[in-house]
């Protein structure tokens, strides 16, 4: 049984009459009568009396009407939903984001789009970068948001892009020696107590990476914590004696507050310093083969966005004298 039997029959039952269903229809006279044909002789059942020129519909017939109706209100009701997905009135947005990201930077960006697309509903996952790469590879998430790099696994089935940086802070909390200063000589990193983050995370990765590039041996570092939250390090830095490498995004109000202090990584080279930074990018990460749906696009297109204002702000910044 096929829709466009049931449109047929229903243009019969209630016209009465094979010819003004198909001039309704605009289709000839015989494509009807071979429809209606199909569907007794599938069925074993008679739907309609030819009475000479008259058609009664049967008991046969008056069921299928009712339950052909239902259908039929169920696919115009498809098809709507699909037009206003594709129009953005209604759909899901899934999106998966590494922690930090999606507890201080992704919030404004997900407010936007709820702003533009009341009816897009918006389901966001947090977890560590390795575990969002991994879900939007398998399609467990639209699009994945983290910092760091990610696995060379997976880099073919992901496409990426720079949408965003954060800076990584050395910190420190009112107890430590580094408090009172300003910068800190590389070398000296080896001469605290360190709260990491475990191996999975995106901020942990640059870190690693950072260190890497000033040619300390991460196994040299004294490791007093590795936990799974930033928000833990913080707090415990905050409250002791330990450094961390913590998202500038998450510690801006603490800064401000002075219950850490971001410290500067300096290499003497020659007679000069030089300052070290830690610049993490912020990606967003799609498959990079399925299919992309409105809702996608319109969240990338927003993203867009505040890449553009970002550049524009630092480009004027740069500019000012």
């Amino acid at each position: 049984m096929t829709l466009e039997q049931l449109r047929i029959f229903l243009a019969v039952a209630e016209n009465l009459h094979f010819t003004r269903a198909a001039e309704t229809l605009y289709i000839t006279q015989p494509a009807v009568s071979a429809a209606i044909q199909s569907l007794e002789t599938e069925y074993s059942v008679k739907l309609f009396h030819r009475v000479g020129r008259r058609v009664e519909i049967t008991e046969a017939g008056k069921l299928l009407y009712v339950e052909a109706q239902k259908i039929l209100e169920q696919v115009m009701v498809a098809e709507r939903n699909l037009r206003e997905l594709n129009n953005l009135q209604q759909g899901e947005l899934r999106l998966g984001a590494s922690l930090t990201i999606g507890n201080y930077w992704l919030p404004d960006k997900i407010s936007q789009f709820q702003q533009d697309y009341p009816g897009i509903q918006v389901n966001c996952t947090l977890a560590n970068a390795e575990e969002i790469a991994e879900g939007t590879a398998s399609g467990r998430f639209d699009l994945g948001l983290v910092s760091g790099e990610v696995k060379s696994t997976l880099r073919d089935a992901l496409l990426q892009e720079v949408v965003g940086r954060d800076r990584l802070q050395i910190v420190v909390g009112q107890s430590h020696p580094w408090f009172h200063r300003t910068i800190v000589q590389v070398e000296e990193l080896l001469t605290t107590p360190w709260v990491l983050r475990e191996a999975g995370s995106g901020a942990q990765q640059v870190f690693e990476q950072a260190l890497r590039n000033w040619r300390v041996d991460l196994s040299q570092l004294s490791t007093m914590l590795v936990l799974t939250s930033s928000e833990m390090v913080k707090a415990i830095v905050e409250r002791g004696n330990a450094a961390a490498a913590l998202p500038e995004l998450m510690v801006y109000k603490e800064l401000q507050l002075k219950t850490l202090k971001a410290v500067q990584v300096v290499v003497q080279d020659s007679d000069a310093s030089t300052i070290l930074e830690i610049v993490q990018p912020i990606l967003k990460l799609k498959h990079a083969q399925r299919f992309q749906a409105q809702t996608m696009l319109a969240f990338e297109k927003i993203l867009q966005r505040q890449v553009a204002i970002a550049q524009s702000l630092s480009t004027c910044l740069k500019a000012t004298p």
